[in-house]
């Protein structure tokens, strides 16, 4: 064994030899770049070391070391990713949460009256909560008898639901009928939502995000996929990710000083990646053809199984997927915006790490995966971020100054989804670039437009002490692809079921961007289409907003598998229309401007 000290942050490691040092940085808990999941290609995860900087996945440890993680090898915790605000959809649903605890008084047996314990208190429940199908484990039985005369028969009885019934999961003395949570839980590719909700009042008692622990083993499903299959590579992610959400729960617990034994419930949601990961089921056929989950409807699983540090007799319950590259968090986004519930069409665009939308109406559903990376959340930009502190969430070019918002009015430190969209918008508008995304280098004269230490030109966007942002013209040509791949995702979507955009009532969007997205500059840029602003509404975290849902109501449980039912998945990667038109998608805002009729007027073209 060696030590590792780990600066600036005054941490040390005990590892074994030969540990590399990005697996060593990553057991202590913090959050390092690397996108490639340590292949040593994209050299983002450099540490500090005596002989100068190294890649931390391709360094082994051999001895005693003293490293120094540098800021921008790091990845920040986050603080903008939280929105608790309610869902309207939520009073659609009779409540009917997956957790009960009912406070109960029986009647002491006796000669006369000598029905047996168990049975005296399920005909007492079963007569309170009007329900049948009660199942109790063989540790709680044996323990009854005794509990039942020490509490003098007044006590609260915890059950969970199982089977189409209720389960026992515990006893306690007195009336806690009110102290019940479930964690509603979206587990995202790079980041990791969850809500405390408390099951009595069905409010959100506190939430909490950081980072899926995964991503410095891969910022992407299918290097994550990949790594899987590697000797214990499998059983790292699934730790991983249960490492992330119990760091969660423990957060959530002492914020809001409730024990960890009255949270009875999880319920999440999450790409089918995520999920099979999640529950250490082997994702690998999902990457290959024809692109095969394990499951789509995965069984509800004890918290002692996955070590989750709630009840240990609590459940754990993942909302289906309908296909390899369509889960369950896209499940709880049309759940959650209500989509599938009226008669006129619309469209659910999830803006996350993958891309996925869904078309549809409350008889039929149609959804596909647009494979648009993860660049609007930063990751594969040279100065992009995920919506931390300091994140530039909007820009303006006016005359050649450049004016920043950065989420909550903190120091610039990188540009985050919202800005990403909004800097080709406004440098073309300032005709900064060209409809293809190139910089007009002749025509521009601007000290911002310069070539950088790779040759490549690059705008700045901050550079000050503290600060230097620019966007390259290798990263415009990534967000180019990115919007191409949504665009015309969508577009495949409705030519499917022979529909324009103007036969849709309502865009959702879902994902991180919040109100931040600024709908005129994901026009102009060809993100979106060219549709008046009322008809986008903006739904949040869509995925964590699903599972609240499903956690609060049976029949939201039940709708979710009826939205899984009735929706196909179109496989975009076979789609001959896809493959054939992508290459129109990556102009500034189509190669077709008819497509965009304001934005050509606009740009006077």
């Amino acid at each position: 064994m060696h030590t590792v000290k780990i600066l600036p942050d005054d941490i040390e490691i005990k590892v074994k030899d030969n540990t590399d040092l990005l697996s060593a940085i990553t057991d202590a808990g913090i959050y390092i770049n690397s996108d490639c999941g340590g292949n040593g290609t994209c050299g983002k995860c450099k540490v500090i070391i005596k002989n100068g900087y190294v890649l931390s996945c391709q360094t082994n440890v051999t001895d005693d070391l003293v490293i120094e993680i540098p800021y921008s090898s790091r990845i920040e915790e986050i603080h903008a990713l939280i929105d608790t605000a309610e869902q309207t959809q939520e009073s659609v649903f009779a409540y009917q949460p997956l957790a009960k605890k009912v406070h109960l008084k029986l009647v002491q047996p006796s000669l006369e009256n000598n029905i047996p314990d168990y049975e005296r208190l399920k005909s007492k429940l079963e007569e309170k909560l009007s329900i049948s199908n009660l199942k109790i484990g063989l540790s709680l039985l044996k323990a009854l008898p005794h509990f039942l005369r020490k509490v003098e028969w007044d006590f609260t009885a915890s059950l969970v639901e199982s089977d189409g019934g209720y389960e026992f999961v515990q006893f306690e003395p007195g009336d806690r009928s009110k102290d019940i949570y479930g964690i509603a839980l979206d587990i995202g590719t790079t980041t990791v939502v969850a809500y405390l909700v408390n099951l009595d009042s069905g409010k959100v008692h506190c939430a909490e995000a950081t980072y899926n622990q995964q991503i410095s083993l891969g910022q992407d499903v299918i290097t994550r996929i990949m790594y899987s299959t590697e000797k214990k590579g499998l059983k790292k992610l699934s730790q991983m990710i249960c490492n992330t959400i119990n760091d969660l729960i423990a957060a959530l617990v002492e914020k809001s000083g409730i024990s960890q034994n009255d949270i009875l419930a999880v319920q999440s949601a999450g790409n089918t990646t995520m999920i099979h990961l999640f529950l250490g089921i082997n994702p690998e056929y999902i990457r290959k053809e024809p692109y095969i989950p394990v499951v789509n409807f995965p069984p509800v699983i004890n918290a002692e199984e996955l070590n989750i540090k709630i009840n240990p007799r609590g459940t754990i319950s993942c909302l289906p997927g309908v296909a390899s590259y369509l889960g369950g968090d896209i499940t709880a986004g049309v759940l959650a915006s209500g989509m599938d519930r009226v008669e006129k069409a619309s469209l659910l665009v999830d803006l996350g790490t993958n891309g996925e939308i869904v078309l549809g109406n409350s008889d039929w559903l149609v959804g596909c995966s647009c494979s648009a990376g993860p660049a609007f959340e930063g990751v594969g930009i040279k100065c992009g971020i995920s919506a931390i502190d300091g994140a530039i969430q909007s820009i303006k070019i006016d005359n050649g100054e450049v004016t920043v918002s950065t989420i909550n009015n903190k120091k610039p430190k990188g540009i985050c989804g919202s800005g990403l969209i909004d800097i080709p918008a406004e440098l073309l508008r300032n005709s900064i670039i060209d409809r293809s995304g190139k910089f007009r280098k002749e025509s521009v004269k601007s000290n911002r437009l310069r070539k950088n230490e790779d040759d490549e030109y690059e705008f700045v966007i901050v550079s000050d002490k503290d600060s230097h942002i620019v966007i390259t013209e290798s990263d415009i040509a990534t967000l180019l692809r990115s919007k191409g791949a949504v665009f015309l995702g969508m577009q495949v979507l409705l030519q499917e079921m022979k529909l324009k955009f103007e036969d849709i009532d309502r865009i959702y969007i879902s994902g991180g961007f919040g109100t931040a997205l600024d709908i005129g500059k994901a026009i102009l840029i060809g993100l979106l289409p060219d549709l008046p602003d009322e008809k986008f509404s903006f739904i949040g975290n869509s995925s964590v907003a699903g599972a609240k849902i499903c956690l609060l109501s049976k029949s939201a449980r039940e709708k979710a598998k009826e939205i899984v039912g009735k929706m196909t998945y179109i496989d975009l990667s076979t789609n001959p229309k896809f493959m054939n038109e992508y290459t129109s998608t990556l102009f500034l805002p189509h190669t077709d401007i008819e497509l965009f009729p304001t934005v050509k007027r606009k740009l006077g073209i």
